[in-house]
């Protein structure tokens, strides 16, 4: 069946071809998805936001975050009103932090991807009393951090896209570290450990209008840039692809309990080795010995750079098709679209001939 689908991004991220976060990242894979499957795709995301359906932009405006959330969420309340009430949306999918603030009030199926740790929303999340309101996680170890009473749907993990089975290229010396720069990522860990292995160190990544994020980029990783460690800024998808397969070995040093990891799973599809902390799903990720290692500290992660040279780059790209493709996971999502809607659907029949047979009773 065709369907039209609402997917309502986190405010402040853009989404694109180009977007930095996994939630933004996975958003514009099942837009894009959709368009191709013959699906009306509608977006609700800031402006300079890139679709492959119709996109509803909102500003992001603002003198502080507290201020900016308040403006975007009022924002987004009002674009999905007008758009159910315009268009026959079968189903919205909300992808951002703060959907409390503009879940529907209409009588519509949602489905809520929990893209962050479950800490970081508020309790009441996982007690919703709205009707026909879906949520799940990405990941096993983000589903086991729920609260045991939460009703969750089973977890979908994200996909990438898989190389396409080509030779791949020939490596160079460097480490690589993607993401958003904030101190919970950890990149000042990966500088340390890059040193320690004397080997050069590419950091590429945004630093979003936070005053915590500034400060700790200002603090401790630009001035520790220079030589063998550069900060190479913001990166597209073609460049980002292009440096994960020439790679030598992937950092990814955080120390928030991540939900999942793109970066890793797409340097394994490049066929290059992750070197990751044990926070979060990474190690459900990254297979210790075999496409990469768990290390502890920087210090681990040092040694851990030198045996990286010896994994076998095939055995990563296999094991990302096998795990991590991004077909997979968007026919798990069209198959839980499908699951949805079809059980809204047959009980909005159920209940208009439950208020028809009670018509004609009375009427009788």
């Amino acid at each position: 069946m065709t369907l039209t689908i609402l997917s309502v991004a986190y405010p402040l991220a853009p989404v694109g071809p180009d977007a930095v976060g996994g939630a933004e990242q996975i958003l514009t894979c099942l837009d894009a998805a959709l368009v191709r499957a013959g699906h009306q795709s509608l977006v609700i995301a800031c402006k300079g936001s890139e679709t492959f359906g119709k996109l509803f932009p909102i500003r992001v405006c603002g003198s502080s975050l507290a201020e900016t959330l308040e403006s975007t969420d009022a924002q987004q309340r009002i674009a999905i009103a007008r758009i159910l009430n315009e268009y026959p949306v079968d189903l919205v999918h909300l992808h951002g932090l703060n959907f409390l603030k503009y879940l529907p009030t209409e009588d519509v199926p949602v489905i809520v991807t929990l893209h962050l740790p479950p800490a970081y929303y508020p309790p009441e999340v996982f007690a919703l009393r709205r009707p026909k309101t879906f949520l799940h996680c990405v990941s096993a170890s983000q589903r086991r951090s729920c609260p045991p009473e939460a009703e969750l749907l089973a977890e979908i993990e994200n996909g990438v896209a898989i190389a396409d089975g080509s030779v791949p290229h020939a490596k160079r010396g460097f480490c690589l570290a993607l993401g958003r720069l904030c101190p919970e990522k950890g990149f000042h860990l990966a500088i340390t450990a890059a040193e320690l292995a004397r080997r050069p160190l590419l950091i590429g990544g945004q630093t979003f209008n936070f005053s915590s994020h500034k400060e700790y980029f200002d603090k401790e990783i630009a001035p520790r840039c220079n030589g063998p460690i550069r900060f190479i800024g913001p990166i597209g998808l073609l460049r980002k692809r292009r440096l994960l397969s020439a790679a030598h070995c992937v950092l990814v040093p955080s120390l928030a309990p991540e939900t999942s990891s793109l970066v890793a799973m797409e340097a394994l599809a490049c066929g290059t080795p992750v070197i990751a902390f044990p926070s979060g799903a990474l190690p459900e990720i990254v297979e210790h010995g075999r496409t990469g290692f768990i290390v502890k500290d920087e210090y681990e992660m040092a040694g851990a750079i030198e045996q990286a040279g010896a994994l076998d780059r095939r055995v990563c790209i296999e094991t990302a098709r096998r795990r991590f493709s991004q077909e997979r996971m968007v026919q798990r999502y069209f198959d839980l679209y499908d699951r949805v809607v079809m059980t809204s659907r047959a009980s909005q029949y159920i209940s208009s001939a439950g208020h028809a047979e009670t018509a004609a009773g009375r009427a009788a």
